[in-house]
């Protein structure tokens, strides 16, 4: 299976399938032979929906009717075993697309986090691109290969993970001037920028995903100070859902508000400066002490305990394995049709 395409068809065991149930409430499992969803509802057998098309109506023990369908991809990646915070769907869409993304593109991303983001760019570089995924601990990059893998149900030809600092493995991995596109979503980019400089071919993008306004800042300052990239731009990304029922239409009361910035610069041609750009005089200088706010400590970084970190681990395990006898399953089928 190449990062294009997804599994279609009647249900199989392995499959990953989202149910909803009464009150609109979701329940993803990986559907076992002899597996079963217990709910206050009632008991709801794996075996009543293998065989059944994508899109099908069952019941569980107590007459409560579930809808069964596999997961879009914003779907998995929330609902996904998470090792590290994920990039969320609506930052995702708009990372694709204003890092310009395209089909044989050659993609770096550091980090790789759980992988949802690494979803989204193997589906936009399709089966003749290149995503190279960095990755600081291994036990991250082992939860991100096993969700890759569960969605898909092999890892991508066009996919590798490596495991080390971006910038003192990226120069090995490389050539300098090869790379189309650099995402990076990592507490200290700046600390990246001289390293993703030599490896974007002129042109080429470099997309930083940032959490708060002081990183944006000091991200943004060193991209100017370097000389090497466009003014950078900046913006975030707010999506409110709307509750629509007859004539009731009204904004939903909860929204997905600010989850994170996105930064984007273009790499000039060797050589080349770009125009000044004209501005209103502005409070645009800082001290030693606004950089030492800008400092990694400062910023504050959320750890994840080893323990949980285990146990998320051994999750997408489970859910790549189950993907696997899916896979072999659709194989089998075939191969006797």
């Amino acid at each position: 299976m190449t990062a294009t395409q997804r599994p279609s068809g009647p249900f199989r065991e392995g499959d990953r399938v989202q149910l909803t149930g009464p009150k609109g409430r979701l329940h993803t499992v990986t559907l076992r032979e002899d597996g079963e969803l217990h709910t206050h509802h009632g008991v709801l057998r794996h075996r009543d929906l293998i065989g059944l098309p994508d899109g099908s109506v069952v019941a569980n023990s107590s007459g409560h009717e579930y809808l069964a369908l596999r997961p879009l991809l914003r779907d998995f990646a929330m609902s996904m075993p998470r090792g590290a915070a994920i990039v969320y769907p609506k930052d995702a869409a708009q990372i694709v697309m204003q890092a310009d993304v395209f089909p044989g593109a050659t993609v770096v991303e550091a980090g790789v986090g759980s992988g949802a983001l690494s979803l989204s760019l193997l589906r936009a570089i399709g089966p003749a691109g290149t995503l190279i995924s960095f990755e600081r601990r291994e036990e991250f990059a082992d939860v991100a290969r096993s969700n890759v893998e569960t969605f898909f149900g092999e890892t991508p030809d066009t996919w590798r993970v490596v495991v080390g600092d971006l910038v003192e493995v990226l120069p090995a991995e490389v050539e300098a001037g090869s790379v189309d596109r650099v995402v990076l979503d990592m507490l200290a980019p700046w600390e990246c920028i001289d390293a993703v400089a030599d490896a974007l071919t002129p042109g080429g993008v470099v997309l930083c995903y940032i959490a708060t306004a002081t990183q944006l800042s000091r991200v943004a300052e060193y991209i100017r100070g370097t000389g090497l990239f466009t003014d950078p731009d900046a913006s975030e990304t707010m999506v409110r859902g709307w509750h629509v029922e007859g004539l009731a239409v009204r904004p939903d009361h909860r929204m997905v508000a600010h989850t994170g910035f996105l930064l984007t610069a273009r790499r000039l041609a060797p050589g080349a400066v770009a125009p000044s750009v004209k501005r209103r005089a502005s409070k645009s200088s800082y001290s030693d002490a606004d950089v030492e706010l800008w400092t990694p400590g400062a910023v504050g970084d959320r750890e994840i305990t080893d323990k949980n970190l285990r146990k998320r681990a051994r999750e997408a395990g489970k859910a790549a394995e189950g993907a696997r006898q899916a896979a072999a399953s659709r194989e089998s089928g075939q191969s006797t049709e």
